[in-house]
């Protein structure tokens, strides 16, 4: 009795295989959202802070690890605020800023606005 012996061969990995297909995929959609935040952070288009005008921090000073003072403008007045790890009191109540130093940068413009600049600027109409 004679025994023949097989071999099995299995087929060498193929280059487009499922899984490189798929890794290449999911990284070129990670690279993708990566390029997008950039640009949209570039041109201006993500919101700088929370939203709120009527809050805004105008001044901060580190007094240790954990403690802080703070001036916070409000609408109708300024607050020197102490901050710490656990708590937050109001030290002095200042008046309101000077309405031609509190605004010394330009408001913002909406979405509409900028767009239509942007087209204008690329020669479109």
């Amino acid at each position: 009795m004679m025994k023949t012996q097989t071999t099995v061969q299995h087929p060498p990995a193929v280059p487009g295989s499922p899984l490189m297909q798929v890794s290449g995929a999911l990284l070129g959609i990670i690279v993708l959202i990566l390029a997008t935040a950039w640009v949209i952070k570039r041109l201006g288009f993500a919101t700088k802070g929370t939203g709120s005008r009527a809050l805004k921090v105008s001044a901060s000073t580190s007094l240790g690890p954990r403690e802080r003072v703070v001036i916070v403008d409000v609408e109708d007045a300024r607050l020197v605020l102490g901050v710490t790890a656990s708590q937050i009191n109001v030290l002095h109540t200042l008046p309101p800023a000077p309405v031609a130093a509190a605004e010394t940068t330009a408001a913002p413009a909406d979405f509409q606005s900028m767009m239509k600049s942007l087209l204008k600027r690329s020669g479109r109409s």
